[in-house]
């Protein structure tokens, strides 16, 4: 009796996972999923070509301090760049009065607290600090911008296509789609995840001037903190890449030595 009732307990188990299924199944093929205005919509970020893309890629030190420059200029009242340190902007041409200078002159300055009272204050920034964090207290922090080009897919051309990017809705594209209408307070672009950000057009024609005489442009700014966002987050890429082909000429030569020393010593030997 006890076997009998545990058997029709099993078959009514199988039964109950073969009608999920089988209603699973069907939802799925009657009511195919309706992507979202987001998928739709989203864009891949644009191509951008820039000296440190490929295997063999370098810095362009001038196309990066054109970049630091709109980054002190108009990023950097938002965004915290705490990976990097100011003596490390020598790496890209920058002289060490310079640093000294651009340390010195940064507007936000290093926190200290005082070991006996445990009273704050400031002190100002030298080389050897890293950029102070930017605080927003009580709000979300806008992203530290050191590694952004390693945390996005396809990072400089995310920095680059989202710099450039802004557009305004049109009427049609509303009608279209109106869960993708931009709220209040939001900005839309396309290449953003979910299109809308909170963060109004940073760049605009002519805001920087830069030092070394470039024609200042929306594009062309956005292009420059692009590849000065690949350093940061890549100080070492030069060295790394340099030192990269002197281990595969190494390898390469001592591979011929390995070669050469086998047939002297084993080509008289039969096996």
């Amino acid at each position: 009796m006890v076997r009998f009732i545990a058997g029709l307990v099993g078959v009514g188990f199988i039964v109950a996972l073969l009608v999920a299924l089988v209603g699973s199944v069907s939802g799925v093929i009657n009511e195919p999923e309706v992507e979202s205005a987001s998928a739709i919509l989203h864009k891949h970020p644009k191509e951008l070509e820039l000296t440190s893309n490929g295997i063999m890629g370098t810095i362009d030190n001038r196309a990066a301090q054109r970049g630091f420059q709109v980054y002190k200029e108009v990023c950097a009242n938002c965004h915290s760049l705490s990976r990097v340190a100011f003596r490390d902007l020598r790496k890209i041409g920058y002289t060490e009065a310079e640093v000294k200078k651009i340390a010195a002159d940064w507007g936000t300055k290093q926190p200290v607290q005082d070991p006996k009272t445990g009273d704050r204050s400031e002190r100002p920034n030298t080389p050897a600090d890293k950029f102070p964090t930017v605080y927003y207290p009580g709000q979300g922090n806008p992203p530290d911008l050191s590694l952004i080009t390693k945390a996005r897919h396809d990072g400089p051309a995310y920095v680059y296509s989202l710099l450039t990017g802004y557009a305004e809705q049109t009427p049609e594209l509303i009608a279209k789609h109106p869960d993708a209408k931009t709220p209040d307070g939001l900005y839309y672009n396309p290449y953003f995840p979910n299109l809308n950000i909170a963060m109004p057009p940073p760049l605009s024609e002519g805001a920087v001037t830069y030092a070394d005489g470039m024609k200042s442009t929306v594009d062309q700014n956005a292009k420059d903190v692009a590849a000065f966002l690949v350093w940061t987050a890549e100080p070492e890429l030069n060295d790394r890449h340099w030192l990269g082909f002197v281990v595969l000429g190494f390898l390469l030569i001592a591979t011929i030595l390995a070669y050469g020393a086998y047939q002297t010593i084993w080509r008289n030997v039969k096996h």
